[in-house]
């Protein structure tokens, strides 16, 4: 009997460069916004979205959907778009608001695609944000912590190979050096991402808090990883739009995630637009 195999998403074939897909969604996405070089990109996660807007000119707008290896965003609070900026200083920013997460199951490099296209336009800095869960019970919710670190428990990884790629400093230490002449406050925490797409188990948590973990969340690690084997500079931002689970006592929603960042979208969007235009 014959056997029907479905390919959910271009990458997952094994036979495909993934590096060649992310220069042809660099060419396509240089031919559709007019714009031949960006030099910095960010995925804007839960609560960050607003942030596109405060940093400069929108010059091009194009629908995910519409670039090769991209799609749709799955998870309600992430636009589907892909954007080029013009920011005051002349440069250009790629904000990508279509970001594929690991428990969709396309598969890492669908994950990472977002990240490689950025680097294959030109972006020599990454900035990756996320909504997340708090270890640390000062984090109230709606708090904007800068990412010093991070802990992969997906059992996966973008690398492929023999590819052994150094990560001291993966969220770079000068990038956060400068968001914190915005705001010297800014606190620090050890990023763990998990592969979801269930919320951590008050256990799980705990075994985060003793690895050394300070937030919980589904995203960015993979990122992360990518974009340092791409040669970028990273800067990684969560916003705490919950205590994790066990450290709150009270259930777990994506609707509170949602309306956190909602609740905290406007201080941390104009807070990264500051951040950004110093860069």
């Amino acid at each position: 009997m014959a056997r029907l195999i479905f390919m959910t998403h271009l990458l997952d074939d094994e036979t495909i460069n993934p590096f060649e897909i992310a220069q042809k969604a660099a060419d396509q996405i240089r031919k559709l916004s007019g714009v031949g070089t960006h030099h910095i990109a960010l995925t804007l996660g839960s609560g960050w979205a607003k942030a596109a807007d405060l940093i400069g000119e929108t010059v091009s707008e194009i629908p995910a959907s519409e670039v090769i290896g991209f799609s749709k965003p799955a998870l309600a609070g992430h636009v589907g778009n892909i954007r080029s900026i013009k920011l005051p200083n002349g440069k250009f920013a790629l904000v990508i608001g279509a970001r594929t997460h690991f428990y969709e199951n396309h598969g890492v490099r669908a994950v990472v695609h977002s990240v490689r296209t950025a680097a294959k336009a030109g972006a020599k800095v990454m900035v990756l944000t996320n909504g997340a869960g708090g270890i640390k019970p000062k984090w109230a919710g709606g708090a904007a912590v800068l990412i010093s670190d991070h802990i992969n428990l997906t059992a996966s990884n973008p690398l492929e190979r023999d590819n052994f790629i150094d990560l001291n400093d993966l969220c770079s230490a000068r990038m956060r050096n400068i968001a914190k002449t915005v705001d010297s406050s800014l606190d620090e925490g050890v990023y763990v991402q998990f592969r979801g797409p269930h919320y951590e188990t008050p256990a799980e948590v705990q075994m985060a808090k003793m690895m050394g973990g300070d937030i919980v969340g589904m995203s960015t690690a993979l990122e992360a990883i990518a974009a340092r084997e791409s040669g970028m500079e990273i800067l990684g931002m969560s916003l705490i739009t919950n205590l994790a689970a066990g450290i709150q006592k009270t259930p777990l929603s994506h609707a509170e995630v949602i309306e956190a960042g909602q609740q905290a979208e406007a201080r941390i969007s104009k807070l990264l637009a500051e951040i950004v235009d110093k860069i």
